[in-house]
């Protein structure tokens, strides 16, 4: 029986959104863009460093999550082969990348046949990204812009459609992958992803406006789509996170998917208008 001078209690009252984690959130993404933005102003070795040693963490995570089990010898040798790539790119360039990487497949074969597909395929995509981002910053004025410009719509669409989807809500964008993924979520950091992207373009070259409006849409797709990525493959291996080393964000690899592609796609890019030594210029400049 219920008291009728009382409303029900029922799963349609409305509940009250958990803003708790909103502070370390913050204070993170504030730490890391402080250090990325140090990074791209230092260049040279100490860039081409930071991200070798920031994907060779993330393979780290990558590696306990193939394997089930904790880091191993050989799994060390895997990370210090992948952070070396990093800095052996500014040194010999993209061939001695490449073959870091190979030696660390080698390396993985050794290691046995269980778990060797998802082993190289993580150590191939993580070297193409630090190969790539090397690239992109290269050595000149322009890599600074383009590593602004491509965080900018990254991270922009991340705020967006976490603070747009936890206030709208909704219909689930993909339940099967990520349960706590919205529609509003995804058009809400569409639309301020590559809005603030725009504004950066229009500001930083004189490049056609059309321009950097498709690739700023293109790159906030995308970063979603890398989100949706990691969150199917950790679905495989039935985790919540990657790692916990950033307070309210996760591992390394959650704080990184959503530049996955959209370093692939500037790399792309760059390197077909500008050529392999001028992937920033070929980003920017048309």
């Amino acid at each position: 029986m219920t008291d009728k001078g009382k409303a029900p209690s029922d799963a349609r009252a409305p509940q009250r959104r958990n803003w708790a984690d909103v502070g370390p959130r913050l204070v993170s993404a504030i730490v890391l863009i402080v250090l990325t933005a140090t990074a791209l102003y230092l260049g040279s070795y100490f860039f081409s460093g930071i991200v070798g040693a920031v994907y060779a963490g993330a393979y780290r995570e990558w590696e306990t999550m193939v394997s089930r089990a904790p880091l191993t010898p050989a799994g060390m040798v895997l990370v210090g082969l992948l952070a070396l790539s990093g800095l052996a790119y500014p040194l010999v360039g993209f061939v001695g990348s490449l073959v870091l990487v190979f030696v660390a497949c080698v390396v993985a074969a050794f290691m046995g046949r269980e778990h060797f597909a998802w082993r190289a395929a993580g150590l191939v995509l993580f070297g193409v990204l630090i190969a790539g981002a090397v690239s992109m910053r290269g050595e000149s004025m322009a890599g600074i812009w383009a590593g602004v410009y491509l965080g900018t719509v990254v991270w922009m669409t991340d705020s967006a459609a976490f603070f747009t989807g936890r206030q709208i809500g909704g219909e689930k964008l993909a339940p099967g992958i990520s349960p706590s993924k919205t529609w509003s979520g995804a058009l809400g950091g569409l639309a301020l992803g590559a809005g603030a992207g725009l504004l950066v373009w229009v500001v930083l070259t004189d490049s056609p406006w059309w321009i950097g409006l498709l690739l700023s849409v293109a790159i906030s797709i995308l970063g979603q789509l890398g989100d949706l990525s990691e969150s199917a493959v950790k679905r495989h291996f039935r985790i919540k996170d990657s790692g916990d080393i950033i307070p309210g964000h996760g591992g390394l690899m959650d704080r990184l998917d959503s530049l996955t592609f959209g370093i692939i796609l500037v790399s792309i890019v760059g390197t077909m208008h500008g050529g392999f030594g001028a992937v920033a210029e070929g980003l920017l400049y048309w």
